[in-house]
């Protein structure tokens, strides 16, 4: 089939009088021609019957026109939404995309990477919220594939995130601002950990607020597990008693926290007058339930993902070592937080 391909560029280049280098640019669109000549390909090949394909390029250019994307789950959010950004701006630059999951199983990652390596059929890779081995990069590097992570700092490559700590923090010393002295964290399950520890980090943030507030640590954290449903039986279960029910909750994905605004509302507590709940993302959902929350766009994130990989692929940096990019988050204020109850700030905290 390759050589097939190879015939009838070269079949089109003679046609043309030009190079087989140039006819395949002037089909596939990929580095300059001009007009005429790229006009007098596109006759030549019309002329002939030739239908172009990617292959085309790739036999020139040693390229596939494609990238490939390993990702951990396809069913939340935050993925989602990455994988999202990442697919309209692969598609805007005429690259394909080709996924894969990537389980805790050892010998399945593995050779998804030596598939990378072995087949060559993707130009780039795009690791979301996957902590790349050190031997995972030096290969991939080796062959000259440009790789973006997305979640976390990994050593050697480029990498944009969120600073975790900084968002909870930013979420929590909201509410303390506010006047609430009994806070409580709803946070991820420690076996749902992700490779950068995203869970740990968000409640690092919550008791570093804490801390520097003066507040006490006492029965401040549950975790249950990242969802809507996760956060409404958590919230079931933490609001029940009105002794020790906190006057506001910094849940650890917005998820959590509309689970906790559906719990208080089938509990009669009103929000924010009897609590105030607060979340980090700003997933598509909050604007609806009214939640006040530290937003990131992570379909942004996957579009820089794209950009980044495809300028290096260009302009490789060479032995330069990437600066990992942090990317700003912002609290948005809506219905779910007010200060507290009189009677919340007199007893101090929980």
């Amino acid at each position: 089939m390759e050589g097939e391909v190879v015939s009838a560029i070269a079949d089109v280049a003679r046609a043309a009088g030009v190079s087989k280098a140039t006819a395949s640019r002037a089909l596939s669109g990929r580095g300059y021609v001009s007009p005429d000549t790229r006009d007098r390909v596109v006759r030549a090949a019309a002329d002939m019957g030739f239908v172009v394909s990617s292959n085309a390029a790739s036999l020139v250019t040693g390229q596939s026109r494609n990238v490939g994307v390993v990702i951990p789950h396809l069913d939340r959010w935050f993925f989602t939404q990455v994988l999202e950004g990442i697919e309209s701006a692969l598609i805007a630059a005429g690259y394909d995309l080709t996924l894969y999951r990537l389980s805790a199983d050892a010998d399945q990652r593995r050779r998804v990477f030596d598939y990378f390596l072995v087949r060559k059929r993707v130009d780039a890779v795009i690791a979301v919220g996957i902590a790349l081995t050190p031997n995972e990069v030096s290969m991939l590097v080796s062959l000259g594939k440009p790789i973006v992570g997305v979640g976390g700092e990994i050593s050697g490559i480029a990498t944009l995130s969120i600073d975790d700590v900084a968002a909870s923090r930013v979420a929590t010393e909201h509410v303390i601002a506010q006047g609430h002295r009994r806070i409580m964290h709803l946070g991820g399950e420690n076996d749902e950990q992700a490779d950068f520890r995203v869970l740990a980090h968000r409640l690092e943030g919550f008791r570093a607020a804490l801390a520097e507030a003066g507040l006490g640590y006492v029965d401040d954290f549950r975790t249950t597990v990242f969802s809507i449903p996760g956060g409404f039986e958590a919230g079931l279960e933490v609001l029940a008693d009105p002794a020790t029910r906190p006057s506001a909750i910094v849940a650890g994905c917005d998820e959590i926290a509309i689970g906790v605004i559906v719990a208080a509302r089938q509990l009669g507590i009103r929000i924010p007058e009897e609590l105030s709940v607060v979340g980090i993302d700003d997933h598509e959902l909050a604007a609806m339930f009214g939640l006040t929350t530290v937003r990131q766009e992570p379909v942004a994130q996957g579009a820089l993902a794209v950009t980044i990989a495809l300028d290096e692929l260009a302009e490789p940096v060479g032995s330069d070592t990437p600066v990992p990019v942090l990317v700003p988050v912002e609290l948005r204020l809506r219905a779910s937080t007010a200060p507290p109850p009189a009677s919340t700030i007199e007893s101090g905290p929980i």
